[in-house]
């Protein structure tokens, strides 16, 4: 069976099940500094983000600096409740099936290097990544701007045109497009009228190497 060239798979949200800790954890912190949050707001405003656009916008709405320490205490909180993080459901099996049929894959995440080591390592999948990770530290414009995708398919030595992204966030489908890449939204935890750009939505994995092979 053919497929893509290459699929490109979001990491917070599509591979690992860490977008309500994370977001949960960035609205106490933004709470604390004087701008209320709540989880569900974070996921709103900035699921899919860097740590670097979301201190741009929450600076603007703020009216002044966040604390200087506030990234670190985040990933401080973060990695602590790492220790419990698990696969996203199902996806252990869509990159099984990737494997088996010889189709190439890598991921693209707005998160850190260490924070993508970390999560990939404790959920197992670090081995099947290891050379194949991009992040926004990468490049000099995280999501919504397609760099991050343009960097991982020119890396790879695969055409846009030729590669699938796998996202669950607006501003990862935005890239993608951005990117002229196919893009197949992941609604678990995001409402799919926000995903209502990408090639296709989707709601659970078993639903996406369908998906991935019409590709």
């Amino acid at each position: 069976m053919t497929g893509p060239g290459l699929v490109i798979f979001d990491n917070d949200g599509v591979l690992v099940d860490s977008e309500r800790l994370a977001n949960g954890i960035l609205a106490e912190l933004l709470t604390e500094a004087g701008l209320p949050y709540t989880l569900e707001e974070a996921v709103r405003d900035y699921m899919g983000g860097s740590m670097v656009s979301m201190r741009q916008k929450a600076e603007a709405m703020l009216g002044s600096p966040l604390p200087a320490d506030l990234e670190d205490r985040y990933h401080e909180r973060l990695f602590d409740g790492f220790a419990h993080l698990q696969p996203v459901p199902g996806v252990r099996e869509v990159l099984d099936r990737l494997d088996a049929d010889g189709i190439t894959y890598c991921l693209a995440s707005s998160g850190t290097h260490r924070r993508i080591h970390t999560a990939l390592t404790t959920v197992g999948f670090w081995d099947r990544f290891e050379g194949r990770i991009f992040s926004s530290e990468d490049v000099e414009h995280g999501k919504p701007a397609p760099d991050l995708f343009l960097h991982a398919a020119s890396t790879m030595g695969v055409k846009p045109a030729d590669c699938v992204v796998v996202e669950d966030s607006p501003l990862g489908v935005a890239a993608a497009n951005a990117a002229a890449m196919r893009v197949f939204g992941f609604a678990a935890m995001t409402d799919p009228a926000k995903l209502s750009t990408a090639t296709a939505v989707f709601h659970d994995m078993t639903a996406l190497p369908e998906l991935i092979y019409a590709a």
